[in-house]
């Protein structure tokens, strides 16, 4: 009996969770701890396509700002918009976070995907807790994506030039 009580133990510890007095069981895996500057602030770089997005967050009322512009103003697309507050969706943190970012390479969709690449890794920063969620959705993977050279004798990156029989 009591190989059968070191082998659960054993088992807990490999999962990373205890049995407590009270019978339920703790988590032992401790979460990293939290990214944070000293003026409250968590930061991460997001990148997608040729952008990259350089992200800051902190605790405020959810106003988004992107190369000194309101976020409106410089992703004038609604669907703009909604890619970059889906991290927040995601993790239930809407209208709790402001955040200052610069972006620069690429066209605007890819700057809204290197945004929000960079607020899912600052909240991650922020709270660690979060991610799981995010992950989950996808978010903290960098979509590697790029758009394909163009090759010599090709029109474009596949395709020929007309041919031509005489």
């Amino acid at each position: 009996m009591a190989d059968t009580k070191t082998l659960e133990d054993l088992k807990d510890v490999m999962e990373g969770t205890t049995t407590s007095e009270t019978g339920e069981v703790v988590s032992s895996a401790a979460l990293p701890e939290p990214k944070i500057d000293e003026l409250g602030r968590s930061y991460a770089t997001g990148k997608r396509k040729n952008s990259i997005a350089r992200v800051w967050i902190k605790p405020g009322n959810g106003k988004i700002t992107v190369n000194g512009r309101d976020q409106e103003v410089y992703f004038a697309r609604p669907v703009l918009r909604l890619i970059i507050a889906q991290a927040f969706q995601v993790a239930d943190r809407v209208d709790s976070y402001d955040v200052v970012a610069t972006v620069k390479g690429g066209g605007l969709s890819g700057q809204a995907g290197a945004v929000r690449h960079g607020i899912t890794k600052a909240l991650t920063y922020y709270e660690p807790a979060l991610r799981r969620p995010l992950k989950a959705a996808g978010f903290i993977t960098r979509d590697s994506r790029v758009v394909e050279r163009k090759k010599y004798g090709k029109a474009k990156a596949r395709k020929s030039f007309q041919f031509s029989k005489r």
